[in-house]
């Protein structure tokens, strides 16, 4: 009895524990914002903020041009999560309700893309981004992704096991469009798998570094990931500039995680439990 009264309590140390560790980085992040870079790297480290913010943040805009490289990351990943809820659950939908020659053999080869590794796409996407004049422009880092397999995958799955297909006929039989049984029926059905694949697409834009590496070259067209790594020098690393963007650029994450938390759950084990 007291062992079943004891698991409990350990099971909560154990998470409490990991989530602390987990949270440290981010803790020490923020307090290394409103930290001098002498005080970064004194021993031991503060563990409490201090009161260089505003000076960091001075040093941070003068190095680069960062409420501009905020504003490209806000909008590519904006544009990028809008076109890809678009084109995923319109795939999706196809997918799971359609009857079309080839579907399997399709659907597999769209499965198959997520074998690939992505550094495999690198030298691929710059030749064709350079073929279409699309180099330095931001249409490049949101456009091919519009449609990932992953989003798709979700989808259909999510169609198939959530909107009734005696549902979809009888608007059929009432004369309904495909195009309003998507946009009147399916999507509001969808809006748990929208809000996971949504939080998962902007999240996965807001951090990507290796697609503006490989077709940006003007500074403030930078997103924040290649802005910020490029305040890094062998000699002279402004650091408490450094963590006080990267402090910056996390609050848009933690801000939407919050907002989209129960959202994300909700999607995540829809379909788990009949």
């Amino acid at each position: 009895m007291n062992n079943d009264r004891l698991a409990p309590w350990a099971a909560y140390l154990v998470v409490g524990v990991g989530a602390l560790i987990m949270l440290a980085p981010f803790y020490f992040m923020f307090v290394f914002a409103t930290q001098s870079r002498t005080e970064i790297f004194s021993l031991p480290p503060p563990v409490w903020f201090g009161d260089d913010f505003f000076s960091n943040l001075k040093v941070l805009t003068q190095r680069i041009p960062f409420w501009q490289n905020l504003g490209w990351s806000l909008y590519v990943a904006i544009a990028n999560t809008a076109l890809t809820l678009l084109f995923c659950s319109m795939g999706g939908y196809a997918f799971a309700l359609f009857e079309f020659r080839y579907k399997g053999a399709l659907f597999a080869f769209v499965m198959a893309t997520m074998l690939l590794p992505s550094f495999m796409n690198m030298i691929p996407t710059f030749m064709i981004m350079d073929a279409l004049g699309w180099i330095d422009q931001p249409r490049a880092l949101y456009i091919p992704g519009a449609a990932s397999a992953f989003g798709i995958f979700l989808m259909r799955q999510f169609v198939t096991t959530s909107v009734p297909k005696d549902l979809i006929e009888a608007a059929r039989m009432d004369g309904c469009s495909e195009l309003g049984i998507y946009w009147r029926i399916v999507l509001p059905l969808l809006k748990p798998a929208l809000g996971t694949l949504g939080l998962i697409t902007f999240i996965a834009s807001w951090n990507n570094f290796i697609g503006p590496l490989i077709v940006m070259r003007s500074p403030e067209k930078y997103t924040l990931p290649l802005a910020l790594r490029s305040l890094q020098s062998p000699v002279d690393t402004e650091w408490g500039a450094l963590m006080t963007g990267s402090a910056i650029a996390t609050i848009p994450l933690v801000v939407l995680f919050l907002l989209s938390s129960r959202q994300l759950i909700s999607g995540l084990t829809a379909g788990a439990v009949k």
